[in-house]
């Protein structure tokens, strides 16, 4: 795994991301107890996972909605978690939904009367790809400030951002 350091605006805390080399592997807060911050080696950033990711990330904080993805995988993920990713992806800059919508959605779409919030949640937290895979924009019901693995205020000053004009 390579990973460097990603500076951000001053309310939050800076990001990391890893690749297997090949495509962006991870993305999490400095300090969110998944990766701690590393020393940026002028090689890494010239890794096309790194220049994407980079790209994505210096679009999304100049305030406009990136339009692309990096190239990307999700080590580890099942079924459901990819399922719960892809709604996270079609979230709107600047929006929320609550768990309990995307549970709404997921039941719907396998023909279930209910799924459960909490199981979303699971999935959601899991997420290793913060703000590319907008984690952040979901809420608790009415629009309740629930935890984030990245830290609250890092999830209340993404919302904010996406929410300027």
């Amino acid at each position: 795994m390579i990973a460097l350091t990603y500076k951000t605006p001053k309310v939050l805390d800076d990001l990391v991301m890893t690749s297997d080399g090949e495509v962006l592997t991870g993305l999490s807060f400095v300090g969110s107890g998944k990766l701690e911050a590393r020393e940026t080696d002028p090689k890494l950033v010239t890794l096309p996972a790194f220049q994407e990711c980079i790209r994505w990330l210096d679009i999304y904080f100049s305030g406009r909605e990136p339009g692309f993805l990096p190239p990307y995988r999700l080590d580890g993920a099942t079924a459901f978690r990819i399922e719960v990713s892809r709604l996270m992806l079609e979230i709107p800059f600047g929006k929320t939904v609550t768990y309990g919508e995307l549970a709404t959605k997921i039941a719907r779409h396998r023909g279930m009367s209910k799924m459960s919030a909490q199981a979303i949640g699971g999935a959601v937290g899991w997420n290793p790809l913060c703000i590319i895979i907008p984690c952040h924009r979901v809420v608790g019901a009415n629009g309740q400030m629930t935890g984030y693995g990245g830290g609250l205020h890092n999830k209340i000053a993404l919302l904010a951002h996406e929410r300027q004009p």
